[in-house]
């Protein structure tokens, strides 16, 4: 009995939580891989357009609340997302035509282009403060649960409960969607081939006719809905503040550098290895141990190797050590 409340113990409180946190990592990192493979630059301001599609998507689910309409069970956040997505990508088509465009036609160095991606990461940041305000806002309705500990613990008789949100449950199932759509488009389609074979080659994709501005648009907007379900996804499992989405890049980054940069399947990868060490390192292994442990041998601690205020130390430690030992990551990267 006490391994099975060890199981659910664990399964509550890393198991489950690292799974949503990766699969959010996940979908940030495909963003990410898919410019530098395609587009050639590393974005520093992904993480501020996953706060601006989750900002758009926020406004209208307010809208949406404030007017009674609701999915029920399900977040309205869902019914206002296709909206967000479209928001975040006229901002991409956008900032691309207005900065990035002047770049590639000067064939410009890949060092101006993420000097630019800084300048633009810090004006969509400033953008989002002003128009949603700097503090959290909460956005998530519905049920809050697919199953509560109270009614786990009714059903097993365990001392230990377990709890599986519905913005988890909804995260596994959109990230595998999400997903599987992604590698189709990219395996299946012409358009999805054209991009594969701009990023193998650009040269030779040029003189077999493949429209460069058409794929970089493509990419954009590829780009800007994974940015946005990402971003809401982070911000109905979590809450939404402005901040926070600057501080993911990191983790976000680390994410596709570990599975290797430019390789969506490493991507996603990376965002799982990221998470689960993440979650595992801060997490207090005090309750586990104790079912696990004889009473003699019980940790009197938290059993917690770092605080939770240095979570993304962690990511930042592997994403050193992955450079200095294997800088193509676990897959090789630089390859769509």
């Amino acid at each position: 009995m006490d391994i099975l409340n060890a199981i659910v113990a664990l399964s509550n409180y890393v198991l489950i939580p690292a799974a949503a946190y990766g699969s959010q990592l996940a979908l940030g990192a495909l963003g990410v891989t898919l410019i530098y493979g395609i587009l050639r630059f590393s974005n520093f301001a992904h993480g501020d357009t996953m706060a601006f599609g989750a900002m758009v998507t926020i406004l209208l689910t307010w809208w949406f609340q404030s007017m009674g309409i609701n999915l029920g069970p399900l977040p309205t956040a869902l019914l206002a997302l296709p909206f967000g997505i479209l928001g975040a990508a006229a901002l991409m088509l956008a900032t691309d035509r207005v900065v990035y465009r002047f770049y590639r036609r000067v064939k410009a160095k890949p060092i101006v282009f993420v000097m630019a991606s800084i300048g633009v990461m810090f004006i969509m940041n400033g953008i989002v403060r002003f128009v949603v305000g700097p503090g959290d806002q909460r956005f998530a309705d519905g049920a809050r649960f697919i199953i509560s500990a109270r009614d786990f613990k009714e059903w097993t008789g365990l001392s230990e409960g377990l709890a599986i949100r519905t913005s988890q449950g909804i995260t596994l199932i959109t990230a595998v969607v999400v997903v599987a759509a992604l590698f189709w488009f990219l395996n299946r389609t012409r358009t999805g081939k054209s991009m594969r074979a701009f990023s193998d080659n650009e040269d030779l994709a040029l003189l077999s006719g493949i429209n460069p501005e058409r794929v970089v648009m493509i990419t954009w907007l590829i780009v800007a809905a994974l940015a946005t379900i990402a971003g809401v996804l982070y911000g109905l499992d979590k809450s939404f503040k402005p901040f926070t989405y600057f501080q993911l890049l990191l983790p976000i980054f680390a994410s596709a550098i570990v599975g290797g940069l430019g390789n969506p399947l490493g991507a996603i990868a990376g965002g799982f290895v990221i998470a689960f060490s993440e979650v595992m390192v801060t997490y207090a292994w005090k309750k586990v141990l104790g079912y696990l442990l004889p009473d003699s041998l019980a940790p009197d601690g938290l059993v917690q190797l770092l605080s939770t205020d240095y979570k993304f130390a962690v990511s930042f430690a592997i994403l050193v050590v992955v450079l200095l030992f294997k800088p193509t990551g676990l897959f090789k990267g630089k390859a769509v």
